[in-house]
């Protein structure tokens, strides 16, 4: 059937012009095309495809040894001449913070706005595409799952389907255990300052040569993604002893996706398809998140059929063959 090509784009960004980071409002776009795009004059559907904490747009080209890249797996599914044909784009939200969550926040910028409003709209001008939300879809690994659950339930008038694959979900377990060893981590080696975390860790010396790096970033991006305050201050959720603080930890639980689905059941019976997936041994239990947002969307009356939940035999890494699963699972329920 032949094989399908990768357009790359760059985009100017409105929503992220001037954002609190100042990270660049430019930024890379990437669409597969599918086998027969060229040749004919069908419209098709889209399926957006975001990263996890820490994900850039490059990294998608990486390889396991003897293990395929995740573009590759795309045009293995789309040039198997039995899945129906779909346009894949690739969106980047980088962050200073290592991600967005997909948000809109003061302490990041307008990532949620720029992926709904922004880059939806400049695929659907460029590519003959099926612009309305029953035939678009978004899917995601961890952070990008975490992103592909809340999307359509916050924009169900642009997206109808998704696929998350060990998603951030059910915070209290995902998140909150680690709050005692990040505050012990801040403490032994900042004496408590997160200024002198941060000071230390956009100084310009390679990130990573401390062991605290990641531990502390990661739980720093998130809070500035889920409780940054109006003019941009970054809130944390938990005191010097790692005890959450109530009210900064409840603007958390607002964004777990199993609270969002019974705040929002409208949205979430709204949606066509929907794929959920996890290790069974997942390292942050996100295999627990997965079956808690099933029953949630369950309990809000979204259809058996229009659901497939599977834990499969594995952890959080390594993962990427569950991918393509997804597409071809998605891609003729998104078709006409």
């Amino acid at each position: 059937m032949g094989k399908g090509r990768i357009d790359e784009h760059a985009i100017v960004s409105e929503r992220l012009r001037g954002n609190p980071l100042g990270d660049p409002n430019e930024r890379p776009l990437w669409v597969y095309v599918p086998p027969g795009y060229d040749t004919g004059t069908a419209s098709y559907p889209v399926i957006y495809v975001i990263q996890g904490y820490t994900g850039q747009i490059g990294s998608w080209r990486n390889r396991a040894p003897w293990r395929p890249s995740y573009p590759e797996l795309v045009d293995e599914v789309f040039s198997d001449g039995e899945t129906p044909p779909a346009l894949v784009v690739f969106v980047d939200a980088w962050t200073k913070v290592g991600g967005s969550q997909y948000l809109d926040s003061p302490g990041t910028g307008d990532y949620h706005s720029y992926l709904c409003e922004e880059v939806v709209a400049f695929v659907d001008t460029r590519y003959r595409t099926l612009a309305a939300p029953e035939h678009r879809a978004i899917t995601g690994k961890s952070s990008g799952g975490y992103g592909a659950m809340i999307t359509p339930l916050l924009r169900p008038d642009v997206f109808g389907a998704l696929a998350t694959h060990a998603g951030d979900a059910l915070f209290e377990v995902c998140y909150q255990a680690d709050f005692p060893q990040v505050a012990r981590i801040l403490r032994d080696t900042y004496a408590g300052d997160w200024q002198a975390f941060l000071a230390d860790f956009h100084s310009g010396r390679p990130v990573g040569t401390k062991p605290s790096d990641f531990p502390l970033i990661e739980i720093y991006g998130y809070a500035a993604c889920y409780s940054a305050l109006p003019d941009g201050t970054v809130q944390l959720p938990f005191d010097e002893f790692g005890t959450p603080i109530a009210e900064i930890w409840d603007r958390w639980l607002l964004r777990d996706p199993v609270r969002m689905v019974a705040a929002l059941p409208d949205a979430a019976r709204s949606l066509k398809a929907v794929w959920i997936d996890a290790g069974r041994s997942d390292e942050y239990y996100l295999d627990f998140g997965a079956e808690a947002f099933d029953r949630a969307l369950r309990k809000a009356g979204v259809a058996d059929e229009a659901v497939h939940f599977e834990l499969f035999d594995g952890k959080h890494g390594a993962i990427e063959y569950r991918y393509p699963l997804a597409l071809k699972w998605l891609a003729p329920r998104l078709t006409p």
